[in-house]
């Protein structure tokens, strides 16, 4: 099952047609994408025989799949070559961050930069919690989640790692547009191996990231886990599990995003986003 938010409503996607979720089910469902992980598991039993008239999918249209989650969890160095290249140890537990969801955007869009920032680019594998809860062994994660998605965990380094307190990553990590997602929610059942995905993203015409999600430190079922065993997870919460090696701060010379550029982030069997980087006006 794909699901989408095209213009501000739920869909359900197959190919380049879609059924409006709130129409189909009568007001059952819909069309608000948010609300559907009130009930997920009543809706995803619902939508397997889900019909009616069918809509054309223009991207361009689509916002992000999740546009208000409870809670956006981040984890940092969760592939050991990121590690690596930053010249870290690998983390014995998640090292786990928030982006506000304020930042979240859909998969095409422009995000304002100045040439004040010093934006990189990270692509992620984001994870939807379908099923909330506490205290959820590894061994039944994937049963807590709704769907994966395609983010971009963009960072203003500058302001990230800006004194006088260590580090202000939630805030160099959640300015406008700095969490593009989408371009739909995929449930794991519609891929092949949910467990390990092709990765990457290209900012204009050069690969910068390349790699498969099979190699994250901490996995999607093991995360689950360790986050439930500190918070409750809630319906509809974001996880951006950590990104490849081959950002931008670790580049000799250091490589920043511009005015004018265009990043294009993949992910395997889910689809891409497009971000356009234009001069902010302020």
């Amino acid at each position: 099952m794909r699901i989408a938010n095209l213009d501000g409503r739920a869909v359900l996607v197959e190919g380049d047609t879609a059924v409006d979720i709130a129409a189909s089910s009568a007001g059952r469902f819909g069309p608000d994408p948010q609300q559907l992980f009130a009930s997920w598991p009543e809706f995803r039993s619902w939508a397997g025989a889900a019909s009616g008239p069918t809509l054309a999918v223009d991207t361009d249209r689509l916002g992000p799949p999740v546009p208000r989650p409870p809670q956006v969890f981040a984890i940092g160095l969760n592939y050991l070559d990121h590690a690596a290249e930053a010249g870290a140890e690998p983390p014995r537990h998640p090292s786990v961050f928030t982006k506000f969801p304020s930042c979240l955007a859909g998969p095409r869009g422009a995000v304002e930069i100045s040439s004040r920032m010093l934006v990189d680019w990270e692509v992620e594998l984001v994870v939807v919690i379908g099923i909330g809860g506490r205290d959820i062994p590894a061994d039944q994660g994937w049963t807590h989640v709704a769907g994966l998605t395609v983010g971009q965990d963009l960072s203003d380094r500058r302001l990230q790692m800006r004194k006088p307190v260590p580090e202000q990553y939630s805030l160099g990590k959640s300015c406008p547009g700095f969490g593009p997602t989408g371009p739909y929610l995929v449930t794991p059942d519609e891929l092949a191996d949910p467990d390990d995905l092709a990765i990457g993203c290209r900012l204009g015409d050069e690969q910068v990231q390349q790699s498969r999600t099979g190699k994250m430190h901490f996995s999607v079922p093991d995360l689950v886990a360790r986050l439930s065993g500190s918070v409750t997870l809630c319906p509809g919460d974001l996880i951006f599990t950590g990104t490849p090696s081959g950002v931008g701060a670790f580049r000799t010379p250091p490589r920043w995003i511009r005015p004018g550029e265009v990043l294009t982030s993949e992910i395997e069997g889910i689809g891409s986003l497009t971000t356009r980087f234009v001069e902010a006006d302020r």
